[in-house]
């Protein structure tokens, strides 16, 4: 009777209410200082992430945004721009990327010291930069064009007037802004390598090209595909380079969506169109995030 009498009590002790599977089954003051700290997290998340969200999807769910979007001769020309600066500017960026962090794999303390240097431009705020590159392509007053006057005595090309040399001078900006950060991811991965694996291919005969081939481009292959989704999804969403180098010009000829769903929002005064706008990006968007968390879940990112 006494050990019937004791499990009887251990079992209710032990016996927790079936809601409190919903709080991880803390009672009482833990549940207390649990709430405590959870709580304030929770308000800033719904306060700036679902809020948000969900009043930016209610503006883009008017279907007329949509017909007047996609009736503007500017959009077709923008999703052109979006398309042209993702394929151009991540995939240069990327390749050049993955063959410099191969020379900054060199020994040396100058090579040390040019990496240093290298990575200035990252580290320099976005904004003063990109208005540098605008004031420095400047048709008429910019340094490069002083530059070519100078030496040639002849006038420079009118950089931001002209179509496709304005998206050329956005693209080489972003690229030479963004280069140096994915370099020193490349960096890190190839440093991640076993010198073991080298010194093995190199038994075998595998050096220079064909040890990249066989030995680093593999085992960089998933890091490499990583980081060209998330620079794409990156890049998307990038406001920066295109308004501070070209702000669209000439004509409203190089937009790209982020920046022609700010103006389309603020100058034209149409918040409903702009959201429309931004959010035309997401058939684009989700697969890449699909894509990349199965990628990360199904794949071992090599660092």
């Amino acid at each position: 009777m006494a050990s019937t009498s004791t499990l009887t009590a251990a079992g209710a002790r032990g016996a927790r209410p079936r809601h409190a599977r919903w709080y991880g089954g803390l009672l009482g003051s833990d549940f207390a200082w649990g709430a405590a700290f959870v709580l304030p997290y929770l308000a800033v998340f719904v306060l700036f992430v679902i809020y948000p969200v969900g009043y930016g999807l209610w503006l883009g769910a008017d279907p007329d945004s949509y017909t007047k979007l996609f009736a503007d001769p500017i959009y077709i020309e923008t999703l052109i721009n979006t398309v042209i600066y993702l394929a151009v500017g991540v995939n240069v960026k990327l390749f050049l990327a993955l063959l410099l962090s191969g020379f900054f794999m060199r020994p040396g303390w100058w090579v040390k010291g040019l990496l240093l240097v290298f990575i200035l431009p990252w580290a320099v705020p976005a904004i003063p930069t990109f208005i540098s590159w605008h004031w420095m392509l400047n048709g008429q007053w910019g340094l490069i064009n002083n530059a070519i006057w100078d030496l040639f005595q002849t006038d420079g090309p009118p950089w931001l007037d002209v179509a496709h040399l304005a998206m050329g001078s956005v693209i080489v900006a972003y690229i030479w802004k963004w280069l140096p950060f994915w370099t020193i991811i490349f960096l890190a991965g190839r440093m991640a390598i076993p010198k073991e694996l080298y010194e093995a291919a190199s038994v075998d005969g595998a050096t220079g090209m064909r040890s990249f081939v066989h030995v680093t481009f593999p085992l960089l292959a998933n890091l490499y595909v990583v980081c060209t989704l998330l620079s794409t999804i990156w890049t998307l969403g990038d406001y920066n380079t295109v308004h501070f180098v070209s702000g669209g010009g000439p004509a409203l000829q190089t937009h790209v969506l982020a920046t022609l769903g700010i103006r389309n929002a603020f100058e034209l005064g149409d918040p409903h169109m702009g959201m429309a706008t931004v959010i035309s990006a997401l058939p684009l968007l989700i697969p890449l995030v699909i894509y990349l968390m199965r990628k990360l879940s199904t794949g071992e990112v090599h660092l």
